[in-house]
């Protein structure tokens, strides 16, 4: 019993954590294509087509800042090479990492982009599939894409903003702060 504690302690240890204001990397998405599908009152919807090797989050951040994103939602289907999730720790206001090495099918993911500091930020939470059906999930923090990812992408003309919150220490979006 006691063995069994302390081999579980060391796992523990082992595992990897980061700051929950982890910063992204840009420019790691050279295949992102882009249409303009629609646009009605201010509210635009795009199609963002991700290839081969294209990082998730940068091509995503690139895509904000390039196009003065505010405020946003979207969803995606394809699959990853590989990536890392995570799941915020509430104990130690912390992400703990959960790497992926393996190639998988992304089930479903949801996101948003909002302001911190005035720049935009993406949000995405993703659940991927493995070969046996094995289902993972959590908060992006990478993902490399093969062969595609499918986005649509509704940008809004109303921008929404992030501040800390006290308690987790996250960024989270606050409606009514203009």
């Amino acid at each position: 019993m006691i063995e069994a504690k302390a081999q579980q302690q060391n796992r523990r240890q082992d595992e990897a954590y980061v700051s929950p204001s982890v910063p992204v990397a840009t420019g790691k998405a050279p295949g992102m294509k882009i249409r303009l599908l629609s646009e009605n009152a201010g509210v635009k919807h795009y199609v963002i087509i991700l290839a081969k090797g294209d990082e998730v989050m940068s091509g995503l951040t690139d895509f904000a800042r390039q196009n003065k994103v505010t405020s946003a939602s979207f969803t995606a289907i394809g699959a990853f090479s590989h990536a890392t999730v995570a799941w915020f720790d509430d104990t130690r206001k912390e992400f703990r990492l959960i790497p992926i090495e393996q190639q998988v099918e992304l089930v479903s993911m949801i996101g948003n982009i909002a302001l911190v500091n005035d720049q935009p930020v993406v949000h995405t939470h993703v659940s991927v599939a493995s070969s046996n059906g094995t289902v993972l999930g959590g908060h992006v923090i990478n993902a490399f894409v093969f062969p595609t990812l499918e986005l649509f992408m509704t940008v809004y003309p109303i921008p929404l903003h992030k501040e800390s919150d006290e308690a987790t220490g996250l960024k989270l979006i606050e409606p009514l702060l203009k």
